[in-house]
């Protein structure tokens, strides 16, 4: 059990693979691993409650983007399972299951208007045309973009484009909203309107959301929950519920330590490994 005495709240819930108190969390991983030609991520049990807004901390290339990948059915996992709302699913398959992706760029496609942008995403679900166009109309709204419907993405600032693939992302209607650092692009001022924007888009639509972000204020700033990941192959070393009395102050130092002690733990794994004798 990872503890924090200095602050009592936020705190770390509990080490990889404790029990939650929710008998079905919205969004769960039991024993999920993946492999490339080295393990990535082994036996990461992940527990995301309904309604969370839960953030994921970790060094670099300790497989955040690989876990999300996974989550939105873009890879398949060496071993274990992906649960939604208590039931286990591959969504690498067609399933009743749908999981929004907002990835690090906008990736939206530059030769058709917004609305035709978020509206394309609808078909391969079928959709009739007249509910396409009215969640279209909806959620940019929700976005901020209503009248920006016309505009060709290279009429927009780069908070404007997010904020579009944003709302892409929701009109599916998603069972959970997967965000793959979104802001990581944006200058501070943006970065800081797009966190608040996010917040009051989740205080909205209700929506659990897992946010993968390289930065501990930001995961501090908007989140319910935090999650640390430890070096290659990754699973879970502590999870933080933060409260709203939460010092935070504290919690990112604590975080930062963390961090850095598994950016060291990497960094000499990463040495030792280039070292091992390689197979002929």
């Amino acid at each position: 059990m990872q503890t924090n005495a200095t602050t009592p709240e936020p705190h770390a819930l509990a080490d990889q693979g404790a029990p939650t108190t929710d008998p079905r969390p919205k969004l769960a991983t039991s024993h999920l691993s993946k492999r490339y030609q080295l393990d990535v991520i082994r036996d990461l049990d992940l527990t995301v409650r309904p309604g969370a807004f839960y953030s994921i901390l970790g060094p670099n290339g300790c497989g955040k983007t690989t876990l999300l990948r996974i989550l939105a059915g873009l890879e398949a996992p060496t071993r274990g399972q992906v649960l939604i709302d208590g039931e286990a699913v591959d969504l690498t398959r067609r399933n009743d299951r749908r999981v929004g992706l907002v990835f690090q760029e906008p990736r939206l496609l530059p030769w058709r208007t917004v609305e035709d942008n978020v509206r394309l995403c609808l078909r391969p679900l079928g959709v009739p045309n007249k509910e396409a166009r009215e969640r279209t109309s909806y959620y940019l709204e929700l976005v901020g973009l209503h009248g920006f419907a016309h505009y060709f993405p290279n009429r927009l600032s780069g908070g404007m484009q997010q904020r579009a693939s944003i709302a892409r992302a929701l009109a599916v209607e998603p069972d959970v909203l997967l965000m793959d650092e979104p802001f990581s692009a944006l200058d501070a001022q943006n970065r800081r309107i797009m966190q608040d924007e996010t917040v009051k888009l989740w205080e909205e639509t209700h929506k659990t959301i897992l946010f993968v972000t390289h930065s501990i204020s930001e995961a501090v700033r908007i989140s319910t929950e935090i999650a640390v990941l430890t070096a290659r192959p990754t699973s879970i070393r502590a999870v933080y519920e933060i409260g709203h009395q939460a010092d935070s102050h504290a919690l990112e130092a604590d975080l930062l330590q963390m961090l850095s002690e598994e950016v060291d733990r990497q960094r000499a794994l990463d040495v030792e490994r280039s070292r091992a004798p390689t197979s002929a």
